[in-house]
């Protein structure tokens, strides 16, 4: 009775947290996840600090353009989910970043040729047709990505079994790039170890990244969520695997 009902003090917890932006400060603590090797943060301000004008495209909170040590003299980020959007407004005044709101899945509402540089980290869909548009010819995008599968693990405990995944594969972004007319000029993968290590994580990840459990609600999948307790109470943190690539192309 004791582990139902802390089971549950702990769902309440990870319910009720504020998911905004697209920070993940709120597991520290309770959930670990391995950083790719290639520091995508790092590779970004590398390339800003040499471009005129950059796009940054599904921006979120604004959270890793707004470490940018030496911004472009333009600076423009795009999001689509309107609680994100004035947070990123907020988080990239002190870059100088214009922040404008897009409708999901619609084209980038900018001039052909526009940027010299546009980033994306973990875009919900990459348009490659727009995103060759708006580059300058021998401009470059570089975007870290969500692998095939990724947290798989955490899938299958909430879901039950799932068949292969046939999205996200690296292969299909480097043949949908060449099809926009970009150049692929590197393409790196990784497989990272992810930890939770109370059921009130795993409910905040859920609903922060939703296409781990598409439609995912507390109510609809209670009881996973209180196996998944009893799993990480009895054997320790419950592991996945986040998938990441990292992809650079530029138009010739």
């Amino acid at each position: 009775m004791n582990a139902v009902r802390d089971a549950e003090d702990l769902i309440a917890e990870g319910a009720a947290a504020p998911v905004d932006g697209w920070g993940f400060d709120w597991l520290d603590g309770r959930a670990t996840e391995e950083r790719p090797p290639w520091a995508y943060a790092r590779l970004v301000a590398d390339r800003m600090a040499r471009a005129d004008a950059a796009l940054d495209v599904d921006t979120g909170g604004g959270e890793v353009l707004a470490e940018v040590p030496s911004p472009p003299k333009l600076l423009t980020a795009t999001e689509a989910w309107p609680p994100n959007v004035e947070v990123a407004r907020r988080t990239l005044r002190r870059v100088g970043a214009t922040v404008v709101a897009v409708a999901p899945d619609g084209p980038l509402p900018f001039r052909d040729g526009s940027f010299d540089l546009v980033v994306s980290r973990h875009p919900v869909r990459t348009d490659w047709a727009q995103t060759a548009r708006v580059l300058r010819p021998g401009g470059t995008f570089l975007s870290q990505q969500i692998g095939p599968g990724t947290m798989r693990e955490l899938s299958v405990a909430i879901l039950g079994p799932l068949p292969p995944p046939t999205q996200r594969h690296p292969e299909h972004a480097v043949a949908a790039a060449e099809a926009a007319g970009l150049r692929v000029v590197d393409l790196r993968r990784a497989t990272l170890r992810a930890a939770f290590f109370d059921v009130g994580a795993v409910v905040w990840f859920l609903r922060k990244v939703i296409w781990t459990v598409p439609g995912f609600t507390v109510d609809r999948y209670r009881a996973p969520l209180l196996d998944l307790h009893h799993r990480i109470t009895a054997e320790g943190p419950f592991v996945a695997h986040a998938e990441r690539f990292l992809i650079e192309a530029t138009r010739p």
